[in-house]
């Protein structure tokens, strides 16, 4: 058998291969060689700025390990969590934010980065409005939502007087009353189509988990309907003395059982 030999390609043929060759090795220089940091910084953050998200993540890949121990790589590696999410990788962002808050634990930035931990989850709750013109919110949907929560409550305990903490009491108020909601919207479903043990369930759900929030209402409206329906009168009269004690107004006390209303839009 032939054996190939570089030796017996012709010189034409070898110079055009050295030529690719030197080529290829040129596109893995480091541009940023003799850069100085904070050079890399500005160059990341007008990348930034231009929503280039992944070069800018680049950029501040290359500054964490450049200037690894001072105050700018914390604010790369900030800086990065949020291009993460811009970019929409929310993994990733959560996993850059936990390093820092666990590397940081004295850092200034500290109530952003878990701002920001709220807020990467909160997004990925379908903008907690959407759900409303969808038939379901998924396990995925409703634990982004659960973490988002966790992180705000984290800040505004830990961080009472934080500029970001007015916002996160306020998004932390937008969850819960997403959450509940939703329950109540899977207990309506359920009551609906004759499965009362199942809306039971819900309904009870979303009064314990959720307790003050709007959606209470219904929910407590839903076990007198359903408690009636299935005969069991010693707990839907405790269910009713429950509603007429919260919700004195309410429309599920005009009629026997819950009525089939629209008040569940006007959660909000």
């Amino acid at each position: 058998m032939r054996s190939f030999r570089l030796s017996t390609v012709p010189a034409g043929l070898a110079l055009a291969v050295g030529l690719f060759l030197s080529g290829c090795a040129n596109t893995q220089k480091d541009v940023t060689a003799g850069w100085t940091p904070e050079k890399i910084y500005s160059e990341a953050r007008d990348e930034a700025n231009a929503g280039a998200w992944d070069k800018a993540i680049g950029y501040y890949e290359k500054l964490e390990g450049r200037a690894a121990g001072t105050v700018l790589a914390q604010q790369a590696q900030i800086d990065k969590a949020y291009a993460q999410y811009k970019t929409g990788d929310k993994i990733q962002a959560v996993a850059t934010l936990d390093r820092f808050i666990r590397l940081h634990p004295a850092s200034p930035a500290l109530d952003y980065a878990i701002y920001l931990k709220g807020l990467v989850n909160f997004n990925d709750n379908l903008g907690m409005f959407s759900f409303l013109t969808r038939q379901d919110l998924s396990e995925r949907d409703q634990k982004a939502a659960k973490d988002s929560y966790e992180a705000f409550k984290e800040l505004s305990t830990r961080f009472p007087a934080s500029k970001y903490a007015p916002e996160a009491r306020q998004r932390m108020l937008h969850i819960v009353n997403a959450l509940a909601a939703y329950e109540v919207h899977v207990a309506r479903y359920y009551a609906s189509r004759g499965a009362h043990v199942a809306a039971v369930n819900r309904a009870q759900q979303a009064i314990a988990e959720y307790p003050g929030v709007p959606a209470v209402e219904e929910a407590l409206g839903i076990l007198v309907s359903s408690y009636g329906a299935m005969g069991m009168t010693a707990l839907r009269d405790d269910a009713k003395r429950v509603l007429e004690k919260n919700f004195p107004q309410s429309d599920y006390l005009k009629a026997e059982g819950v009525k089939k209303s629209s008040s569940w839009w006007r959660l909000w």
